[in-house]
């Protein structure tokens, strides 16, 4: 039976706006729909693609390629799901849903077809290909979504499918030249590269003709097991909105707007780092072996990077908790105007302001555990992510019905709490036995603690005074202020964390001038 639906919202927003809000939320859902019809399935194989040597990469390459067929039947299965047992919007505010949802999971098989030539480009740290090929997949979508919007507004969600479809298409086509060119080339050549026609990507009989690695192949199961269990735990909220009505779509467009306003910092600065310090810890460490047993210069180099890169990120997340509350009101002011400024907007965007600094330090954690946890300890955590799942979903109804959308982030904070207190856990227990205590990289200097406490107190004082009613001169008094303040944070942060200083500058500065030379 479909759920009864919903078209009345707020009187306080106008009949514009609240369409603009119910578009992009239909928007979300299908977002939803692409993420669980191809994030799951490759989830759990990419975790298991950074072990072992790169020269099996091409064999792991072409165990990607056979997501495609479980891609195709998890997309239409969802589809009947979103379009038969999900709320459907009346077609008269929000037309064409049933193609959105089409061509949504359309465009997750064709992502799920770049797969092997992703798994390639991870396991030789193809890095440039990789954000090459990104960029210029979300610089094409945002181009043709704008194009589309000022000359054919009247499309309505027919716009962003077209532009989702456009960009796993250039995606895809990025990866697939590339390689079509590398492969077989005096490059490739000179490098051994393991892999020599692009038909060697597709599925074949391995040596022994078994059709799979069953080694391999459980420890995806594993991993795909936890992919699906972690999904819960990041995107939860958004399921317990589509599936229990628990506020209407009027607040659900605030909440997105709020939420992709404030998750910037998470995709483009925590999840690269994520994502390629798995890589580092996955192949300098062995999975299974405790400290004692692996070789004691590879423990001494991740112990150390482990304790850097948790003072980085949690810098980063105190900075933007900190700055985040006193110009949260601001921010969204400038971004969407009073629409989103004078409501639940500003304590939205600084509970997420907090909530950025729970998932700063949680990717790291994670990152380091998953990396180096064994099948037994994968399955283990599998278990107690599925009463955590269990749990964080009833949390999340139950503040949502007490708080609002509010309810969704503090919710979040709790789950991104219970998990970072559990990766604390294991990596406490991983170099026990050792000499290295990398946890230290998450007790700032006494110095800058009572600096950012500092700034806070000033910028929020600011606000009271200067923010956001009273003109734009009393905004820039508010803005210099907070500039002043994180100056002088910045310069504390310089002088009292000379070790992560000398880390950054040669981790990733230098990296950005050898390829401006």
């Amino acid at each position: 039976m479909k759920m009864r639906s919903r078209s009345r919202f707020s009187s306080s927003n106008s009949v514009i706006s609240n369409e603009t809000l119910v578009v992009g939320t239909i928007c979300r859902t299908c977002c939803e729909f692409n993420v669980k019809a191809r994030g799951d399935l490759r989830a759990g194989l990419r975790s298991v693609l950074p072990r072992g040597s790169v020269r099996g990469c091409g064999s792991r390459s072409r165990v990607s390629s056979r997501q495609v067929p479980l891609g195709v039947f998890w997309s239409a299965f969802l589809g009947f799901v979103w379009l038969h047992l999900l709320e459907v919007p009346d077609p008269s505010v929000v037309p064409h849903y049933r193609a959105g949802v089409v061509a949504f999971g359309l465009s997750a098989v064709v992502e799920l077809l770049g797969e092997p030539c992703w798994v390639l480009a991870q396991a030789h740290l193809f890095v440039r290909l990789k954000v090459i090929a990104e960029s210029l997949s979300i610089v094409s979508k945002c181009i043709l979504t704008v194009v589309l919007v000022v000359l054919y507004p009247q499309w309505g969600l027919y716009i962003f499918s077209l532009a989702q479809l456009f960009y796993t298409s250039v995606l895809v086509t990025c990866y697939v030249v590339y390689f079509a060119k590398f492969l077989g080339s005096p490059e490739a050549t000179k490098k051994s590269f393991p892999i020599t026609r692009m038909k060697a990507l597709l599925p074949n009989l391995m040596a022994d003709k078994t059709f799979l690695n069953w080694k391999e192949a459980r420890l995806t199961w594993s991993f795909f097991k936890q992919s699906f269990l972690k999904q819960i735990l990041t995107e939860g909220e958004r399921y317990v909105m589509t599936f229990l009505n628990v506020i209407n779509f009027g607040d659900q467009g605030v909440y997105d707007a709020v939420n992709n306003l404030g998750s910037l910092v998470a995709r483009f600065i925590f999840l690269p780092i994520e994502e390629s310090f798995y890589v580092f810890f996955a192949q300098v460490l062995e999975r299974g072996k405790n400290v004692k047993d692996q070789k004691q210069d590879d423990v001494a180099m991740a112990a150390n990077v482990l304790e850097l890169l948790l003072k980085l990120v949690l810098l980063i997340g105190l900075t933007i908790a900190v700055f985040g509350y006193a110009f949260s009101q601001l921010a969204l002011d400038i971004y969407g105007g009073s629409m989103l400024s004078s409501g639940t907007g500003p304590d939205l965007l600084r509970c997420y302001s907090l909530y950025v600094l729970f998932l700063a330090v949680n990717g790291v954690t994670e990152c380091f555990t998953f990396a180096s946890m064994c099948k037994e300890e994968v399955d283990r955590y599998n278990f107690v992510m599925l009463a955590l799942s269990f749990t964080f979903l009833c949390i999340s109804y139950f503040l949502t019905r007490w708080h609002g959308s509010v309810g969704f982030i503090l919710a979040n904070c709790f789950n991104m709490g219970i998990r970072i207190a559990h990766s604390i856990h294991y990596i406490y227990g991983y170099f026990k036995e050792s000499s290295y205590r990398p946890l230290t990289g998450l007790l700032p200097s006494p110095f800058l603690v009572l600096a950012y406490i500092i700034s806070g107190g000033i910028t929020v004082y600011s606000e009271a005074f200067f923010c956001c009613d009273k003109g734009w001169t009393a905004r820039l008094i508010h803005i210099s202020i907070g500039a002043l303040c994180f100056a002088a944070t910045t310069v504390t942060m310089l002088c009292t964390e000379t070790k992560l200083v000398r880390f950054v500058r040669s981790q990733f500065l230098s990296q950005y001038m050898k390829k401006g030379t």
